[in-house]
């Protein structure tokens, strides 16, 4: 059996006019999220965990943001599509352990939501996606909520 880990981050800048996906759901915020797709930034640092640990290059690289195919596109499409470029490479996800930076909205109370939409979406149970969040106590971008960002860990399996 081969084990392998994978590290992905993301961050988006938060503005005006745009709605705020977070783990695969539309959450109520006065900004949302600037980017090519709907700029959900667990997911993206997700897919590029993923990728990573399946020595697939990036996010970037199998989804670029100047192919406009992916404009405005539902991350947890790209996700899907992650999943089965992995699952090609002969690996399953073991576990997730993701965390999320923001000052607001307050993200506890949607977690549960996100874990089982993202499950859904990867096809594994939702015992195995932990997502945890936590504010950076007012400090930096996102502190003064210029932006919001993701950090995700990985394990996958090669049988």
């Amino acid at each position: 059996m081969k084990i392998r880990v994978g590290f992905g981050f993301d961050v988006h800048a938060l503005v005006p006019d745009r709605a705020l996906w977070m783990g695969g759901i539309q959450l109520e915020h006065t900004l949302g999220l600037l980017g090519h797709s709907d700029a959900d930034v667990l997911i993206h640092a997700l897919c590029d965990a993923l990728l990573g640990a399946a020595n697939l290059r990036d996010i970037g690289y199998h989804f670029p943001d100047t192919a406009g195919v992916y404009k405005d596109i539902d991350s947890k499409i790209l996700l899907k599509d992650t999943m089965q470029l992995i699952r090609e490479k002969g690996y399953e996800l073991s576990n997730i352990d993701a965390t999320i930076c923001a000052e607001r909205p307050k993200l506890n109370p949607h977690i549960p939501s996100m874990q089982q939409t993202l499950a859904e979406v990867m096809h594994v149970p939702v015992e195995d996606i932990s997502i945890k969040a936590t504010t950076t106590e007012k400090l930096g971008f996102t502190g003064r909520e210029e932006g919001i960002s993701a950090y995700a860990t990985v394990l996958i399996i090669k049988a």
